[in-house]
């Protein structure tokens, strides 16, 4: 939850006037996240890192955000959001590198109609920013590999050039679409730009919200003549597979070679919530597929409850795929697995020391099998134990 004063009001106003910019102040908001924790964590085969970590609840933002009632009822908002690290200062942060606001930038109109929004926001079921719907898992997408839904599940992140369409509630029920002329640039030919697509609907009362998801992402764009260690990086990112580093990416990377275009990539995503008094129950189930490259399914089971003043939470997940087409093809011929398979564990507990600041532990671990049985990937074998602080402005 967001905390809101006058005098925030009046330090956007400051912030926005030091840049030239003319306003309403009492339209403006400044606010922000900031989150510092220690980590210890470990992958397997490689040594354990004990390090002061930004965002591991929470990622640490700023933002300025504004409304301007236009009558009838009618309105026009705007949202700037900027990631970055809080133990260095720098806007190194995964989301927002070399951008001014990465992790959000939208303009949108409410009315009768509902709201239409557009810019760069995260997708619909990224378990980010102002039109995720994202829901069934406790843990969100926080505390990294082991945490995150999105480290498990298939995750569109956040998508440039994007248009997002919100219903009114109906009965409790609203309508989410979203669609992205070009998820990293649209400059190209429609026909070279990669493209978004996602439609999703959601129900919440008192004591329940749900999910539904569909989303694709299509290939155009992805193929043409690249470096070939990084060029088949990207499939074995996708994959969740230990990627080609050092002597042998820069070997490889001196020859290049033709890549085809890569094929849509297609999710369905169902979550649940559902508050029993004493505790919340939450489930989640996502089936993801590629052509010529994967189909998996992925499930996950957690629960929060109040305790000691705080909430516990609690949560498992399992994910099961297996290759397909051109990639389980090269697996052969390695003579690798062509199935994968991973499972996790997670508990964490956090702490209100004030409305705006709150402390947090989590613990979690996760072992894979089949051809994930010895990836150096700390989402399907690792561990990580970790502690912060969350402040809130």
């Amino acid at each position: 939850m967001e905390y809101y004063s006058n005098e925030k009001t009046l330090i956007a106003a400051a912030v926005m006037a030091a840049s030239g910019v003319a306003f309403a102040a009492s339209n403006v908001t400044l606010y922000g996240v900031i989150d510092v924790g220690a980590v210890v964590s470990k992958v397997k085969h490689n040594t354990t890192k004990v390090q002061m970590k930004s965002g591991f609840d929470s990622g640490s933002r700023w933002g300025i955000k504004g409304v301007e009632d236009l009558g009838n009822g009618y309105a026009v908002g705007f949202q700037l959001e900027q990631g970055f690290d809080s133990d260095t200062g720098a806007d190194t942060a995964s989301n927002s590198a070399g951008k001014s606001f990465g992790r959000e930038t939208r303009l949108y109109v409410d009315g009768g109609f509902g709201q239409v929004g557009v810019g760069r926001f995260g997708s619909l079921a990224s378990g980010a920013g102002s039109y995720d719907i994202l829901t069934g898992w406790a843990f969100g997408t926080s505390y990294e590999d082991q945490g995150s839904w999105t480290s498990f599940g298939k995750s569109n992140s956040r998508v440039n050039n994007a248009i997002a369409y919100v219903s009114p509630s109906f009965g409790g029920f609203t309508v989410h679409a979203m669609y992205s002329n070009g998820t990293e640039d649209d400059a190209n030919k429609w026909s070279d730009n990669r493209h978004y697509y996602g439609l999703g609907l959601k129900y919440a009362d008192k004591a329940a919200t749900a999910a539904l998801i569909f989303e694709a992402l299509d290939g155009k764009g992805t193929g043409g003549e690249k470096k070939l260690g990084t060029g088949l990086n990207t499939y074995l990112k996708t994959l969740g597979l230990d990627l080609i580093k050092g002597d042998d990416l820069t070997t490889m990377d001196k020859r290049t070679a033709e890549f085809k275009d890569r094929k849509t990539a297609y999710s369905v995503t169902a979550g649940g919530t559902y508050n029993f008094g004493v505790v919340t129950a939450m489930g989640i189930y996502q089936y993801a597929w590629e052509s010529e490259m994967y189909s998996q399914h992925a499930f996950g089971l957690s629960a929060s409850a109040p305790l000691a003043g705080g909430t516990a939470k609690l949560g498992a997940r399992y994910l099961l795929g297996k290759l397909d087409g051109d990639a389980k093809n090269v697996a052969k011929a390695l003579d690798a697995d062509t199935k994968y398979r991973a499972w996790n564990i997670d508990a964490g507990y956090t702490y209100p020391l004030s409305k705006r600041t709150y402390f947090y532990s989590f613990a979690g671990y996760s072992d894979g099998a089949k051809l994930y049985k010895d990836v150096e990937n700390g989402k399907f074998n690792g561990w990580s134990v970790g502690t912060g602080l969350v402040h809130k402005f």
